[in-house]
């Protein structure tokens, strides 16, 4: 019997050495026999081999509210009809919606939005805007950090292979993250004061010349494993970054849009009010968008003009507003939070039965396992995380990883998953471990 990896047609082994050919090389695709992709429905996506699989990854947590939802893609089909295309040059319904929706869901005076096409660029305008609004250049971010490709984000980020290519962190200092599992203190918490968060003061007062404009930061950092801090963590950092007159900037890429449940971001669940916030993937359920959430007061004090061809693109403007709807109408900030619950539970029980699994952590549905060769060593496991995604992928269940080492199991299903879809997961999960043990 074939499995799907291994059951090639023509079509999607040409389709793999076209990528080959004229993509980049470090356009890195999952998988030894790479899976191509033919169609998607909600929770599912369909290979062109006709396998299906359950989805609990997302599209790199972009798929809010299931691949296809038709709440959302009539809402694009209606919009690309009518007017698909202008720039920001000129004013549309779609774009002074959005940003006024915006308005309304973020928290404390976060009222003004620049759009993108992708997180990188949000944080590039983040960064620009910080710095213009201080007068200030210094940049306060945290190791195992992820911020995008451009050679600004390059410098944010924290992880070596996600740096390459000559990168200069000019102006840019890394702090301690809160990496709770491998604690870069020898700490263990809460014994520990949570001395990570205390670096972040030191290291303005060291490493900078006292005076940031800014502090970024993931509250739960994606490409680094899913490393979810403690619950006083950023209470600590802001108010060190805004004793020292920095303007506090929430990475809300990954987290936001109800990923992590009950709020609408994820920078809430600490009981801290950024200055600006930026976001993507989620926004749209797949549609390119990045967004830039920032006070009035900062807003107005960027300097000259500025224009984004495609940010605030009417017809992605129209899938991010569909979105947020469906998000709302369907209370899906709540069965992300009960089926987030559900799920670490199920993980949780996985864990005592597969030694593999050193750490389990995540909030909402944004959960992520660490894997170990020996629990006490904290040994990682890479080439067991590769095996695992096979299998699972051969079993039918995608899912994703991550980590400085390659070691993390990343784990993000659509919002309005269901307990039912939550339990299938846990038994291909547990197959999958297990032919991973034997």
């Amino acid at each position: 019997m074939t499995t799907p990896a291994q059951e090639k047609t023509s079509r999607s082994a040409e389709a793999v050495r076209k990528h080959r050919e004229f993509l980049w090389p470090a356009v890195t695709n999952f998988y030894e026999h790479p899976l191509v992709a033919d169609r998607a429905s909600m929770q599912y996506v369909w290979d062109v081999e006709g396998h299906r699989y359950l989805d609990f990854f997302g599209g790199i947590l972009t798929i809010s509210v299931g691949h296809c939802n038709p709440k959302v893609t009539s809402r694009v089909q209606e919009q690309v009809g009518r007017l698909q295309h202008l720039s920001t040059l000129y004013p549309n319904e779609e774009i002074v919606g959005l940003a006024e929706k915006l308005a309304q869901i973020t928290p404390g005076k976060l009222s003004k939005t620049f759009f993108t096409s992708s997180g990188t660029e949000a944080n590039e305008a983040a960064i620009m805007l910080a710095r213009m609004a201080t007068g200030r250049y210094d940049v306060v971010t945290l190791r195992h950090a992820y911020s995008g490709g451009s050679h600004l984000a390059k410098s944010l980020t924290a992880q070596a292979a996600w740096r390459r290519g000559g990168v200069i962190s000019v102006g840019v200092e890394h702090a301690i993250n809160p990496y709770c599992y491998r604690c870069p203190l020898g700490l263990r918490y809460p014994d520990c004061n949570v001395a990570c968060a205390n670096d972040v003061r030191n290291l303005i007062e060291t490493a900078t010349n006292g005076a940031p404009a800014a502090f970024i930061a993931e509250p739960i950092q994606g490409v680094g494993g899913f490393i979810t801090p403690p619950p006083e963590y950023f209470k600590i950092v802001f108010r060190a970054v805004k004793e020292y007159g920095g303007v506090f900037i929430s990475d809300e890429v990954q987290t936001g849009f109800g990923r992590t449940g009950k709020k609408w971001f994820g920078i809430e669940q600490w009981e801290v009010v950024p200055d600006i916030i930026t976001c993507a993937k989620g926004i749209a359920n797949g549609a390119p968008m990045g967004a830039t959430i920032a006070t009035a007061e900062l807003a107005d004090k960027f300097q000259g003009l500025t224009i984004s061809t495609f940010g605030g693109n009417p017809v992605s403007c129209a899938a991010a507003r569909a979105t947020i709807d469906v998000i709302e109408e369907e209370n899906l900030l709540e069965n992300c939070a009960s089926s987030g619950a559900h799920f670490r539970a199920g993980l949780d029980e996985l864990q005592k039965k597969h030694a593999l699994i050193g750490d389990v952590r995540g909030m909402g549905l944004m959960l992520g396992l660490e894997l170990v060769r020996d629990r006490k060593t904290k040994e990682p496991a890479p080439q067991e995380t590769n095996r695992l995604l096979e299998r699972a992928r051969e079993n039918g269940l995608l899912i994703g990883k991550g980590g400085l080492y390659g070691n993390c199991v990343r784990l993000s299903p659509p919002l309005n998953i269901s307990k039912a879809d939550v339990d299938e997961a846990l038994r291909l999960l547990d197959k999958s471990f297990t032919e991973v043990k034997a």
